[in-house]
């Protein structure tokens, strides 16, 4: 019996059943990860005292929401967009190593540090809802 909101389960190799995957559309996986990627940039770019101004976030973010792109498309992330395996790891992945590279190639910062809390906040976040969908869909 089918529940809302999930794909019906699949059998796998061994002949066991997988679970079902809690049922997102893309866009709006693509918003939630947008909004994650843009809170980032709005809470990185206060706690610098760098300003909230369109262009100011505009070229903070550009790089990221790049990443994003990448990491959704490499992922195939239009098959399944609220999975955590593959989705939001190429999400988060290609968020932080293609918005670095990108910053790199831009002429901003890339410390070490801001490596380090890029990588924090974004897999909580560009993973987190997608734990939380999962909870959520499946109960």
């Amino acid at each position: 019996m089918r529940r809302p909101g999930l794909t019906a389960s699949r059998p796998a190799a061994s002949g066991t059943r997988t679970r079902p995957v809690p049922r997102v559309p893309l866009a709006a996986a693509v918003l939630l990860d947008v909004c994650c990627v843009l809170a980032f940039v709005a809470i990185g770019r206060a706690s610098h005292h760098d300003g909230d101004s369109p262009a100011g976030l505009a070229s903070t973010a550009w790089p990221f929401l790049a990443g994003l792109a990448v990491g959704l498309v490499a992922a195939r992330a239009w098959r399944r967009p609220a999975a955590i395996v593959p989705a939001g790891l190429g999400a988060w992945l290609g968020t932080v190593a293609v918005g670095m590279l990108l910053r790199v190639v831009a002429g901003q910062g890339t410390a070490l540090a801001f490596i380090g809390v890029a990588l924090a906040f974004l897999g909580l976040f560009l993973l987190g809802w997608r734990v939380v969908a999962a909870i959520l869909l499946r109960s």
